[in-house]
C-alpha cells in the first residue's frame, strides 16, 4: 500500500480510487516513425532493436524471415528506398523517414507481383523460407540492371547497359541462399521477368 505525506494530501496529489495511473516513461525507449508498405507506424523502440525484429515482432509482418541473423543468408532481405538490404544487420531507428517495402507490400494474393507469379510458375522454391528474401532481392537486382550498375563479374565497368548473363545473375543474387537448392527455378523465374521488362513497361 502506498503512503502519502501531509504535503501531498494538501496539494491533492493523492490519486482517487479507480483513477487510472499514468505509465512511467521508459527511458530505454525512443519514439520511431516507420513507413512500411505505404503505412506509417508510430512505435516506441529500444535503439538496439533490428529492423528485422521490428517488422516481425512489433508490426506482425512475418513474411520477412530470420535465418542466420548475421547477414549471410539473405532471408531477411527487404527494400529500403528501393534498394535491397539485409534487415537483420540494420537498426530500425536508422530508417525513420525511409520507404520500407517487405514481401507483403509487393503484391496481394489476387494481384501478385510479376516475380511472385514467376516463382510459382517456375517452382522457384521448395520449403519457401528463403523465398520472400529471394523475391525482394530480385526486384532490386533487376532495377540495378536497368540502371546499368556493374557487378563483380561485369566485363566493362564503364558500360551503361548490363548483359544479364547467367553468370551475372548468379553473382548479383549470391547474397541470397536457398538451402533447398531451387536455384534453377529461381533463375528461370528472374529470367522470365527480366525478358518481359525488355519487351514492355518497366516494373
Amino acid at each position: 500500500m502506498s503512503s502519502y505525506s501531509i504535503e501531498q494530501i494538501l496539494r491533492g496529489d493523492v490519486p482517487r480510487v479507480g483513477q487510472p495511473q499514468p505509465l512511467a516513461a521508459d527511458p530505454h525507449l525512443m519514439p520511431v516513425s516507420l513507413r512500411v508498405n505505404n503505412h506509417v507506424y508510430m512505435l516506441q523502440l529500444e535503439p538496439r532493436v533490428s529492423l528485422l525484429d521490428t517488422l516481425r515482432e512489433f508490426l506482425g509482418l512475418t513474411g520477412t524471415k530470420k535465418g542466420c541473423n548475421q547477414g549471410a543468408c539473405g532471408a531477411c532481405t527487404v527494400l529500403v528506398n528501393g534498394e535491397r538490404i539485409k534487415s537483420c544487420l540494420t537498426l530500425a531507428v536508422m530508417h525513420e523517414g525511409h520507404d520500407i517495402t517487405t514481401i507483403e507490400g509487393l503484391g496481394q494474393p489476387n494481384q501478385l507481383h510479376p516475380l511472385q507469379a514467376a516463382f510459382i510458375e517456375h517452382d522457384g522454391f521448395q520449403c519457401g523460407y528463403c523465398t520472400p528474401g529471394q523475391i525482394c532481392s530480385a526486384v532490386a537486382m533487376l532495377r540495378e540492371v536497368e540502371q546499368g550498375d556493374a557487378s563483380f563479374v561485369s566485363e566493362d565497368l564503364t558500360a551503361t547497359e548490363v548483359n544479364l548473363t547467367d553468370e551475372e545473375m548468379r553473382e548479383r543474387m549470391s547474397g541470397n541462399i536457398c538451402r533447398c537448392g531451387a536455384y534453377v527455378g529461381i533463375m528461370n523465374a528472374i529470367r522470365e521477368v527480366y525478358e518481359q521488362q525488355q519487351k514492355g513497361p518497366r516494373i
